[in-house]
């Protein structure tokens, strides 16, 4: 579906623009997610009125995966129909061939953006694209429960699976019927291979595949915390938590019918907004550590790229970088919760103001785990659905953790044969 907004692109055109000629028009592939395209529309409105360009935006199915399939289509086949693409911050080393390099045209300002978020989009010295939002996931909570029952707020995932037991058999009993404990991104995709790396890791059992290539996942920690996980589905987490996405977890919470999430920082908007049940009652905290690890978060974000086969370049390159200005962050960081990428917005006061974990949450990014897409490069992908079907498998009782975690090894080893 293409949504067509009256839009800006190309600040090298503004002088024939303002007089209604040469202008261009660009179009945009972006992710639907909580408000990022009600957000995307406000700004694109705002770039409209500077330059009289038009984009339109292209939408985009929920799920990363799904994205990464289509985007892969549109590059293989040197598609001219795409400028400017949001990426998800692994894609870039699978994916540089496809775009320009953008380190010229963003000398400028390159260094006002957080280190970790440009290194995430260089590959081979080639800036890949310009990092537009960063994430890390939280556990969201129900405060209001918590103090009911004199839980405190867990630090382990195994405190968290107690308290979240606890609570719900209570509500249950209190004719809360449909409570639940926990939910999360359970279904067999790229949002599972995150919650995994972060079981796995925060358990001390490594990153399944290291930053110099190694693969790292045969080991004792890996196969406890994927053991864990298996004991939630049924009895703290639905049956149905198996299928569920970023938005389905987020529906379950915010219509009070869970006590812990793990969610995106797109949620914190979401369900303390206006129109949520539970906008007094939540809260967020880091994500757990288990009994032999410290806690382990994955770096998240989506980045601006602008295709090599775009017959508008100068234009999209402009477009990208106006959506990445500081007016443009501000905005996406109080509507939409989305953590910026200028080092600067995290001091920002009216920011802090309406939403204060994003000042908070900078330590929590600058140390963030990163999932392997370096080091495995164009394999990236194999490795990812590798780790997410070993994860579902085992959560579905379909193969133990022991099994699933060899399994995963042996995959992972042939994929990388003599090297990745």
């Amino acid at each position: 579906m293409i949504i067509k907004t009256a839009l800006a692109a190309g600040f090298a055109a503004v002088a024939l623009s303002a007089s209604g000629l040469g202008a261009t028009e660009l179009n945009i592939v972006h992710g639907a997610v909580g408000k990022d395209q009600e957000v995307l529309r406000a700004a694109l409105d705002r770039y409209e009125a500077e330059t009289g360009n038009t984009v339109n935006i292209v939408s985009m199915p929920e799920r990363t995966t799904d994205q990464f399939a289509q985007f892969k289509l549109w590059l293989s086949a040197g598609s001219s129909d795409i400028d400017v693409y949001r990426l998800d911050v692994i894609w870039a080393p699978q994916l540089a061939d496809h775009f320009i390099d953008l380190t010229d045209a963003t000398a400028d300002i390159i260094d006002q953006f957080v280190p970790a978020a440009v290194a995430s989009q260089t590959v081979d010295g080639k800036l890949v694209a310009l990092p537009m939002f960063l994430g890390a996931p939280a556990l969201y909570y129900r405060a209001d429960l918590l103090e009911t029952y004199g839980k405190a707020v867990p630090t382990t995932w195994t405190e968290m699976t107690e308290t979240a037991r606890q609570i719900m058999d209570a509500e249950r009993e209190a004719g809360n019927s449909d409570m639940w404990g926990y939910v999360f991104q359970g279904a067999a995709y790229e949002g599972l291979t995150c919650n995994a790396m972060e079981w796995i890791a925060s358990n001390g059992g490594g990153h399944v595949v290291e930053p110099d290539g190694a693969i790292s996942v045969m080991n004792d920690k890996a196969v406890e915390a994927l053991e864990l996980a298996a004991s939630w589905p049924g009895t703290i987490s639905p049956p149905g938590v198996l299928n569920y996405a970023e938005e389905d977890a987020r529906g379950v919470f915010q219509s009070g019918n869970a006590v812990f999430m793990r969610n995106w920082n797109y949620a914190y908007a979401l369900v303390t907004g206006d129109d949520s049940p539970i906008k007094d009652v939540v809260d967020v905290t880091t994500l757990p550590a288990g009994d032999s690890g410290d806690g382990a978060s994955i770096l998240g974000g989506s980045h601006l790229g602008v295709a090599k086969y775009s017959k508008h370049q100068d234009e999209a390159i402009e477009l990208v970088r106006f959506l990445n200005n500081e007016e443009s962050q501000r905005a996406r960081a109080i509507q939409s919760s989305r953590p910026p990428t200028l080092k600067a917005l995290y001091e920002d006061p009216e920011i802090a103001e309406t939403q204060p974990f994003i000042p908070l949450w900078k330590p929590v990014i600058d140390n963030a785990i990163v999932r392997p897409a370096a080091p495995t490069k164009t394999d990236y992908n194999e490795v990812s659905s590798e780790v997410w079907t070993a994860a579902h498998d085992v959560m579905a009782g379909q193969m133990d953790a022991q099994s699933a975690i060899g399994r995963l090894n042996a995959k992972l080893s042939r994929l990388k044969g003599s090297n990745w």
